[in-house]
């Protein structure tokens, strides 16, 4: 019997599930491969945890698959990672659009090829109408980035000072009308944050396992999200006490 099959439900289900896929170069090490062979691994485990999400009842899955600093590495790999989001797109989309779900991107397109920028431009509007689980893919992202984005926007519409609020900025996020993450996984056993959604996160609750993002299976989630029910959420206030 499978470990699904004896599981109890699991209670407290997070809204929205966001994660840092860490660990594609390291598992390509331990097996004699090259970097871009782990990210294409990663990438064939997405199909595995977005539709895990969308059994376990996660509305929203946001996935950190390139930041605005990655553009520092290596040429090749950059160009391995670009071939294989190109790759995943033709592979993946119908079906996801046939199962409801829906994709979101956050981030910039523009320093993508205009090729690559038409392929997710048209997954995103392919999608668009569905009402099944959301992915938002972070692709060219970064928090701090956003959150400079978002002052330029509202210098440029004129916001005055005595108008700014904190549900004024949130507006001018690329998350806009998404929901601040209720659970920010990490893979790999690192232990940072890396300038993911800087500004949503500030209450998430953050669960890190030494698991490489490849090997990330619908069970490590299941483990995730049973650790994430025993947390009590307090968003910077006290517990009522009788």
């Amino acid at each position: 019997m499978t470990p699904e099959a004896t599981s109890p439900v699991i209670e407290n289900i997070p809204q929205h599930v966001a994660i840092i896929m860490d660990g594609n170069g390291r598992w390509a090490k331990q097996r004699g491969l090259p970097r871009v062979a782990g990210h294409r691994a990663g990438t064939e485990n997405l199909r595995t945890i977005i539709r895990a999400s969308a059994e376990f009842g996660i509305k929203y899955l946001t996935l950190y698959a390139f930041s605005t600093e990655n553009w520092s590495r290596p040429r090749a790999e950059i160009n391995g990672l670009m071939r294989i989001l190109s790759d995943v797109i033709d592979r993946e989309l119908d079906e996801l659009n046939e199962e409801g779900a829906r994709l979101v991107h956050i981030g910039h397109l523009e320093e993508l090829s205009k090729t690559l920028q038409n392929k997710v431009q048209h997954a995103i509007d392919l999608t668009s109408d569905n009402q099944g689980i959301t992915i938002v893919l972070a692709f060219n992202y970064g928090g701090r980035d956003e959150i400079m984005h978002a002052v330029k926007h509202m210098l440029q519409d004129n916001v005055a000072p005595e108008d700014v609020t904190m549900d004024l900025i949130s507006q001018y996020m690329f998350t806009s009308d998404i929901p601040d993450p209720d659970l920010v996984i990490r893979t790999s056993g690192e232990k940072r944050t890396s300038n993911f959604l800087t500004w949503q996160s500030v209450y998430s609750e953050w669960y890190f396992t030494p698991v490489y993002w490849p090997d990330f299976n619908k069970e490590e989630l299941r483990k995730a999200l049973v650790d994430y029910a025993t947390r009590h959420r307090r968003f910077g206030g006290l517990e009522e006490t009788s």
